[in-house]
């Protein structure tokens, strides 16, 4: 929950190869003060059945920048192996994207809904509402 003086942010990823959420992703929240600043680590989630993280930590006060970083390789390599039960055949071994870093900039007072789009071959994100 955003205030006066500090921004939130939300996130949720959408497995646009399948058309479904991606569940089970490890998703970390860390933040900045400036451009320049040092990235403080506040924490994590992993998305739910809807491939939302409900419960990513609060950003502090003073709050400029903010990164999500998906960890998306677990998630493929678990997929590929469900696929190769049912069908086995010569795949690639990992995730051409093994993990997913997106910066932002943020202000007090704005909550932030940054969806990601992913698939094994390319993702994109967006500001959401």
């Amino acid at each position: 929950m955003s205030t006066d003086t500090t921004a939130s942010v939300s996130t949720h990823i959408l497995d646009t190869s399948i058309g479904r959420p991606a569940e089970g992703v490890a998703v970390s929240l860390s933040a900045r003060d400036g451009s320049g600043g040092e990235w403080t680590a506040l924490g994590g989630s992993a998305t739910d059945a809807d491939g939302r993280c409900k419960d990513l930590p609060a950003l502090p006060e003073g709050t400029t920048h903010v990164r999500l970083d998906f960890e998306t390789g677990p998630y493929f390599a678990k997929k590929q192996a469900e696929a190769q039960q049912d069908a086995p055949a010569n795949r690639d071994s990992g995730a051409f994207f093994p993990e997913v870093a997106i910066t932002f900039a943020v202000v007090p007072g704005e909550h932030y809904h940054v969806p990601l789009l992913l698939n094994p071959f390319g993702y994109s994100v967006y500001r959401g509402s």
